[in-house]
């Protein structure tokens, strides 16, 4: 690195720039002399960022640093590496002046151009700026950004900025000035909603000078998601619209004004672009795979590429290198790449530059400020040195600072591989350790002067193909939820070797190797939204409802589109579907967009005008549950659509296999018959989230009012669906088992009513056999698994309810848990696996007993034959499955066996049972969301999208996924709080674990926390669930 002491000592000689001017100290109003080069001169107009306007003459062939140390020197500032002039071009896109480019190429029609000086690198923190003068510069860059809207924050952050920008330009609150200057000056879009919250704030900053307000100001914005990031709208590999930006840290990756990604230079082998595809290739994980990642995002045009890795090249030499790149060799034959490099002195320069000079503190003129300021020394101007060490100037970095991840001090740069200690960050990748402090000279050597080779190589686009080519390497991209996305492995644990083709990376969305999240940044995001559980009630109507669309969106799309190429199923089916379903689709996509909207004001994250007080959802539950009661009859309909759906079934074999292939796509990841009643089970969802936001609300909240009435509206059209919906949920129940069991016929005939299915032990001769029962309101019916390919269960026996005696029987028979059921023809002894499972059957067998009593109806024959010719031997052989092959996540999706996961062969595996209650009270119990996942020996958290539905988990990469890439269903799994000796030192974390499976959970509050633990215990926990004492009434 060159020492100040070898620079010429011309006045305004800027380090590493010697045939240009620099920063000067000469007196307001002189000029240096003239050492453009020779030819006419033309004048450029050059907008500061107050404002101003200033014309600057060159020469027609001075390139663009001439100019840009024109406006340095005019400002008389002395960091002035980290502003640029941008301009639109001819293609009407903001472009950066290039500073080795002569300006007149760049600029086509230099009268009729403005170029603007703005800031362009924003340091991690604003204490590495050491002169005041740049700070005031960057505090009017974050002005000018609040102003326009691009920097996006919620409205205590934008009150407290604006407050401290008013405090700088008037001085100390006066009401009377305060509002009047509100008045005349517009600094958010939406100022006049929160001018209270303004003058407030104002109120607390009496005796503050400009430049603690800038400092202030400053300070709030750096800890900003949107500070410093401009967008460059992208999609990925599946087309979701994304956005790129680059910072100090690297190359982040935003979800509208959500980052979702980040990837960290030191995880950055090469950035290039090849015509409108941006590549990202990272460097090989030595512990996950030998090959290289390559990201790529498609762009509008190779335009759009080439201005955004120019100034992601730009960002990685100003925050990585020690020096100035040196220029490439110019080829003596061809070409390879582009010759676009940095230009300028990097922030260590900067840094070092001010630190060992003794500048003159040059008085500054504050434009909009009232305050006569003859400014000099920062406040705590003394301390701001002491915080920049000399090695350095990476390792300033507070240990609060919640948006960006630590840019460490830089030992050697060869980036082979992490040293030990290296910190998790975003999907895995990982900032560089915090090292010893260095000797500057040895640093200088190991970097060879400005960095690694890896460093300088990985900035070149457009390579031919190599290893490094993105053709040589599996590409893998940035889903829309900020994970690394390619085809995917679906298995989480247990994985099939047929599994396994389907990709040749894992991602580490299903493996502990990726960690979706930095932890620190994951926290930080947590506490900057808003924490009002009325806010959270708000966000689980959000996440349900993006669910339930989906969910929809499998009968009106996936459904349809299969039915209407089929000629089988009759046309007035067709029909009816289509009638009853499309429009309560259409108005439910309506309401989604505006809770999306109402959630967005609420967290801070919109542009909108938004008029008075918007934190609250009751108004909009209000408004579309009395826009739902319009389409009651539609909703009426939907129990017709099931029964016609069915008849058509049993009098085609066609719709048969049509509807038994459909069930086969992932995207049906549930039974046909339960999508069709969801806009039935929808409602009482909206009835609990009323009932919840009832019951937090105070009589005199102003959000009440509109709860209680949409509380009033929704209860009495569950009260008047409800019958139908009952007897709905008991038809598509029988027609589930229908499909679980062979040699039987006649399941579901009116009358008949599920009540219980599970695990039990029949005693025999032969010891006890496990057999699968299955309790209706009118017979007892036991099963065994069949060797069939759908894994059927094969039906043993029928037992009649009526006349049917119950006894236990343990002391007799010497098994522990055994009951005896006594028939009018035969009579069993069976054992429960648990106490608490046989008082379950006892007391629903017991129950049905007293149905079949009190029913006139005679008991039909379940059977297709007698008994006994569908009695198997019980020394048969049995398929044996082991629990591996059941447990995890392994998706049911997945199997060639279609029915090899549903609730009975879940059952059947975890020797548990499950009741008609329990399907009922899992009903009202769906929830969804984003929930970070650990596995026991990991050391990573997962960010995954999570559904809880018919007593499973499924796992998607985001809510916009069409169908889950895994399941983990909960029968029989223990939900707890991890223990001490766990070491999970980490807020609202749950563990689930059966046997030696054990997974954590971790979600983003305390109310999220409390609903997944109510609603996994309403699947895991049943012997805590009184029995419903209207169930004779079904």
């Amino acid at each position: 690195m060159v020492e100040p002491a070898e620079r010429p000592s011309a006045a305004g000689q800027r380090l590493s720039a010697p045939d240009s001017f620099g920063i000067s100290t000469l007196e307001p109003g002189h000029r240096p002399p003239a050492q453009s080069p020779p030819g006419r001169q033309v004048s450029i107009r050059v907008q500061m960022l107050d404002d101003t306007q200033e014309v600057f003459q060159i020469s027609q062939r001075s390139p663009g640093k001439a100019l840009f140390d024109l406006v340095c020197v005019h400002l008389n500032v002395v960091e002035g590496d980290y502003f640029g002039l941008e301009y639109q071009d001819h293609r009407k896109m903001m472009v950066w002046l290039d500073l080795l480019k002569p300006t007149l190429k760049q600029l086509r029609r230099p009268k009729n151009t403005i170029l603007r000086f703005v800031v362009k690198f924003f340091p991690p923190d604003h204490t590495q700026l050491l002169e005041e003068l740049t700070r005031y510069l960057f505090a009017l860059q974050i002005k000018r950004d609040l102003a326009c809207g691009h920097l996006i924050c919620n409205d205590t952050s934008a009150a407290l900025m604006v407050s401290h920008i008013i405090q700088s330009e008037i001085g100390d609150f006066d009401e009377t000035q305060s509002w009047q200057h509100l008045l005349h000056n517009k600094y958010l879009p939406d100022q006049d909603a929160i001018r209270d919250k303004i003058t407030d704030c104002h109120r607390k900053h009496v005796g503050q000078t400009p430049a603690e307000s800038d400092y202030q100001l400053l300070e709030i914005a750096r800890r900003l998601e949107m500070y410093g990031v401009r967008l460059h709208p992208a999609k990925d590999r599946e087309g979701t619209k994304l956005s790129l930006a680059v910072a100090h840290i690297g190359v982040l990756v935003f979800q509208g004004y959500t980052k979702i990604n980040a990837f960290n230079w030191s995880k950055v082998r090469k950035l290039s672009f090849k015509r409108k595809r941006f590549l990202i290739k990272l460097r090989a994980d030595p512990a996950q795979s030998a090959h290289h990642d390559t990201l790529e995002f498609a762009m509008a045009s190779r335009d759009c590429c080439k201005i955004f890795w120019k100034i992601c090249v730009e960002y990685h030499a100003f925050f990585r290198l020690f020096e100035e790149p040196k220029p490439k060799p110019k080829p003596i034959l061809f070409t390879r790449g582009s010759s676009f490099r940095f230009s300028g002195r990097t922030q260590k320069q900067i840094i070092d530059y001010v630190k060992d000079t003794e500048l003159k503190k040059v008085p500054f003129e504050r434009k909009h400020s009232k305050i006569l300021s003859n400014s000099g020394m920062a406040p705590q101007s003394s301390s701001f040195r002491t915080h920049v060490p000399k090695e350095s100037a990476m390792s300033v970095q507070p240990s609060d600072q919640p948006d960006s991840s630590r840019l460490g001090p830089r030992g050697e740069c060869n980036g082979s591989e992490d040293p030990p200690g290296a910190t998790s960050n975003t999907n895995g990748f990982h900032d560089e350790p915090t090292a010893p402090k260095s000797d500057p000279t040895q640093s200088k050597q190991n970097h060879n002067g400005g960095g690694s080779a890896s460093d300088r190589q990985f900035l070149n686009p457009e390579s031919p193909g190599s290893e490094d080519s993105p053709l040589a390497s599996p590409l893998v991209v940035v889903n829309g939820n900020g994970s690394v996305n390619g085809p995917l492995v679906v298995n989480v644990e247990g994985q099939s070797p047929e599994a396994r083709h389907l990709a040749p990376l894992t991602s580490p969305l299903l493996t502990d190797a990726g960690c979706i999240r930095n932890e620190d940044e994951e926290e930080a995001r947590r506490k900057k939204f808003p924490t009002d559980k009325a806010y959270f009630i708000a966000k689980e109507l959000l996440t349900t409802e993006r669910t339930f669309l989906n969910d929809l969106q499998v009968i009106t799309q996936s459904f349809q589109s299969v039915a209407g190429k089929d000629e089988g199923l009759p046309d007035s089916v067709k029909n009816l579907i289509a009638s009853s379903y499309d429009p309560i689709h259409t108005f439910h996509q309506g309401f989604l967009k505006e809770v999306e909207q109402r959630l967005a004001q609420w967290e801070g994250r919109s542009n909108a005008h938004i008029k008075g007080d918007y934190q609250r959802i009751g108004d909009i539950l209000l408004k579309n549950i009395q826009g739902l009661r319009q389409l009651t009859v539609h909703l009426q309909k939907h129990s017709e659509c099931l029964v016609e759906l069915e008849r058509a079934c049993r009098s085609s074999r066609k719709v048969e296999a049509v509807c038994r292939d459909f069930e086969q796509q992932r995207v049906c990841y549930l039974p046909l018959n339960i999508f069709l009643l969801r806009p039935l089970h929808r409602l009482l969802h909206y009835k609990l989230i009323l009932e919840r936001l009832c019951k937090h609300y105070p009589p005199t909240h102003e959000d009440f009012r509109d709860s209680r009435a949409g509380l009033a509206d929704i209860s009495e059209m569950v009260l008047q669906l409800q019958g139908a919906m009952m007897k709905m949920e008991n038809f598509q129940k029988l027609l589930e088992l229908k499909k679980d069991l062979t040699g039987i016929e006649n399941l579901a005939i009116p009358g008949r009513e599920f009540i219980r299915l599970g695990c039990l032990s029949k005693l025999s001769g032969k010891g006890l056999q496990q057999r699968m029962f299955f309790l209706f309101s009118d017979s007892l019916v036991y099963t065994s698994r069949g060797m069939t390919p759908s894994n059927q269960f094969k039906v043993h026996g029928q037992m009649p309810l009526y006349g049917m005696t119950i006894r236990e029987s343990e002391e007799e028979w010497g098994v522990p848990h055994s009951f005896t059921l006594f028939g009018q023809r035969q009579s069993l002894v069976v054992a429960a696996s648990c106490a608490s499972e046989m008082e379950r059957w006892v007391e629903d067998i017991r129950m049905a007993i007293d149905l079949a009593e009190q029913s006139s109806s005679p008991t039909s024959d379940l059977l297709s034959t007698s008994p006994t010719d569908n009695k198997l031997s019980e020394d048969g052989g049995l398929e044996v499955e082991s629990e591996d092959e059941l447990c995890g996540s392994r998706s049911s999706l997945e199997r060639q066996g279609h029915r090899g996961n549903t609730t009975v062969h879940v059952c059947w595996h975890r020797n548990t049972s499950v009741s008609m209650v329990d399907f009922s009270v899992a009903v009202e119990n769906q929830l969804s969301g984003n929930l970070l996942r650990k596995f026991k020996n990991s050391n990573g958290w997962q960010k995954l999208w999570v559904v809880f539905t018919n007593f499973s988990l499924f796992f998607y990469k985001s809510h916009q996924d069409e169908y889950p890439l895994a399941s983990l269903p909960l029968l029989g799994y223990s939900v707890t709080v991890p223990a001490e000796s766990e070491n999970i030192h980490k807020d609202y974390v749950f563990k689930l674990h059966f046997k030696s499976h054990v997974y954590y959970f971790r979600s983003e509050s305390e109310y999220t926390f409390e609903r997944w633990m109510e609603v996994i215990r309403s699947a895991t926990c049943s012997a805590s669930r009184p029995l419903l004492s209207s169930r004779k009434d079904y």
